[in-house]
């Protein structure tokens, strides 16, 4: 399997080079070069399998024997050692919950992955490997668990100010060691920019060996694929429609290249909030990028989505084709808060804000399909989000190890909204 950048200007990259350099010179992102097609037997067998041996079984064509197959198995089966359970939410919806790993949100899957990944392939070198990561919330907290106390491997995570909830800047904050938590004043996409500004500094190349820890990096954008297979196993009857929250859209763009792969699925919904571009294009075609607004489902307030490209990249382009997998809705806060509470007063399940965008759109969408039943991606816990406590006065039963995080000392370096204050701070920890 070779990757190709989508700018077509890099040369092309197997998966270990395309994980270690995160992103291709040219701006571009990876893409595989061709997309496997799994086998009838795994398709009519994997309802039996082991969660790491279905894990095994999506992902070794696209690494085509970069790792070997005992060291691939044994990443897959840490990668997922917690639950992914399907949870009746009515009795047309279900939702599929992402948030059971070590910081209580569906990143926990690309993070592990892909940091067991590059500690396999920078175990030798000599250069430290610096990883930066952009957060609105979530990947932050997940990429700096997944590296935490890896030797060799110093890890920068850019996050803006008050813009993520206690319980998630705790997780980016308190870890120490060889993680730095960077506060700087902006929304994600000002956070998203510099980082990918200085993966492309030529001078702190020359220093140290530079990744991403972003969506964009093939390592923590393909292992995505597996909790689809994870809800299939769970899931009786005909394939349902999945509703996925999407704001970078990395999530369903998985989703969508398992499905391509031979997954069975009546559809996906892209359920974006207000920062709407995507479901915009899907209705006029045109692509328009714009400064993200915030929304209570802040993981999501993405104005200009990195992942897009990759979509157009599975339907080459062609946006007929693309209409009929996809359906892009924008969700409202309006119509958040009104989720939130409805779902708890009729049946007792505390949605976050981001599966509450998802059961929306879901329902919404069932509402015209009257034989249709489906899954939404459950993407975070809710304590994670201050918000749902305002809007219900709970967040539900609290995982275990909150309360140990709630007592941890909190540190970060602010700075502003430029990328040389950041860059001063960057080659200072090299």
């Amino acid at each position: 399997m070779q990757y190709f950048s989508t700018n077509r200007i890099s040369p092309v990259a197997d998966f270990r080079k395309a994980v270690l350099q995160g992103q291709p010179a040219d701006k571009g992102l990876y893409f595989p070069d061709s997309i496997p097609r799994l086998s009838e037997r795994f398709l009519r067998e994997f309802r039996k399998m082991q969660n790491g041996d279905i894990a095994f079984a999506v992902i070794k064509p696209y690494v085509d024997g970069a790792i070997s197959d005992d060291a691939l198995r044994h990443i897959c089966f840490e990668t997922v050692d917690f639950e992914f359970p399907l949870v009746p939410v009515t009795d047309r919806i279900s939702a599929l919950e992402l948030f059971h790993g070590p910081t209580l949100a569906f990143k926990d899957v690309g993070a592990r992955f892909m940091s067991r990944c590059l500690q396999h392939f920078v175990r030798d070198r000599k250069k430290k490997t610096v990883v930066i990561v952009a957060t609105s919330g979530d990947t932050g907290g997940a990429v700096a668990a997944g590296f935490h106390g890896v030797e060799g491997v110093e890890v920068v995570i850019l996050y803006p100010k008050g813009k993520v909830s206690r319980i998630q800047e705790l997780q980016l904050t308190t870890l120490g060691g060889n993680v730095s938590a960077i506060r700087m004043d902006g929304a994600f996409d000002d956070c998203q920019r510099i980082a990918k500004r200085a993966l492309a500094d030529e001078e702190i190349q020359n220093k140290v060996f530079l990744t991403s820890a972003n969506s964009i990096n093939i390592a923590r954008w393909l292992p995505q694929q597996f909790y689809y297979f994870f809800a299939l196993k769970q899931w009786e009857g005909d394939p349902p429609v999945f509703s996925v929250p999407s704001g970078n859209f990395g999530n369903i763009c998985a989703g969508i290249l398992a499905n391509a792969s031979g997954m069975p699925t009546d559809g996906f919904i892209a359920a974006c909030n207000a920062n709407a571009v995507v479901p915009e294009f899907l209705e006029t075609g045109e692509y328009r990028p714009r400064r993200s607004v915030e929304t209570l489902s802040n993981a999501m307030d993405v104005g200009d989505p990195s992942n897009f490209v990759r979509l157009l990249e599975i339907f080459g382009e062609d946006l007929p084709r693309m209409k009929e997998s996809i359906r892009s809705v924008s969700v409202s806060d309006e119509a958040t808060v009104d989720t939130i509470r409805s779902v708890f007063d009729e049946t007792g399940y505390v949605l976050d804000p981001h599966g509450a965008v998802g059961f929306k759109a879901l329902s919404d969408r069932l509402a015209e399909m009257s034989e249709q039943k489906g899954i939404f991606l459950e993407t975070a816990h809710p304590i994670k989000f201050d918000s749902v406590d305002e809007i219900l006065g709970t967040f539900g039963d609290a995982p275990s190890g909150v309360a140990e995080l709630m007592k941890k000392e909190s540190t970060s370096i602010d700075v502003p909204n430029a990328y040389d204050a950041f860059r001063e701070i960057l080659l200072s920890k090299i």
